[in-house]
């Protein structure tokens, strides 16, 4: 049953002399598309699987891979290998792929709920939790772009994504302990952010 839950709705075949990811990347760099292949069977089970995390939804999360795997295709000469490796710049964009259609169908509920509602009357507490939660989001949004680039993939996986320490470092192909790391130093961080007094 669990295996039916997480399985690709697509047949995968990957060449295991294809080459290294790094090294498919850079060929799909140059527009080779059997490069790209060989790179899709690669990683489309592992943004598969992130992303139906995130959505739940089988078929939603069949289209967001695709999606992902297309802006893969389309920007591959932005990946920069100096600034993080493929696997976590692949799930950072499949995260965050994920997140924007969450949003989208919130936005999608919340207007359908504001179009039901619009014959009531709001309670002024009402708008103001709404802007204070409002102004927190955009505060959190705010500090989360004040840590590292690593320190921000661990933190919106962990948080986020709901992944433990332990899958968060196999996401991100680093050690538990550097993962713990980065995580205990980005909270501290956001703490000092948000103006979080410990007690």
């Amino acid at each position: 049953m669990s295996e039916e839950s997480t399985a690709l709705p697509w047949p995968v075949v990957v060449d295991a002399a294809s080459g290294s990811p790094a090294d498919l990347m850079a060929r799909v760099a140059r527009g080779d598309s059997v490069a790209f292949a060989q790179l899709y069977d690669l990683m489309a089970p592992r943004v598969y699987g992130l992303i139906r995390r995130v959505l739940r939804n089988p078929a939603q999360s069949e289209e967001v891979t695709q999606e992902v795997m297309v802006e893969i295709w389309r920007t591959a000469t932005r990946y920069d290998a100096d600034r993080g490796s493929l696997t976590s710049w692949v799930l950072t964009m499949a995260h965050r792929r994920a997140i924007d259609r969450v949003r989208s169908e919130q936005s999608s509920t919340d207007r359908e709920q504001a179009v039901a509602a619009a014959s009531s009357t709001t309670e002024y507490d009402e708008v103001a939790e709404t802007v204070t939660t409002n102004l927190e989001v955009e505060q959190v949004r705010h500090c989360l772009g004040s840590l590292t680039e690593l320190q921000r993939e661990s933190v919106t996986l962990a948080y986020y994504g709901g992944y433990s320490y332990r899958e968060v470092a196999e996401l991100l192909d680093a050690k538990l302990a550097t993962i713990k790391a980065r995580m205990r130093d980005g909270l501290i961080r956001l703490r000092d952010c948000l103006g979080v007094t410990g007690r």
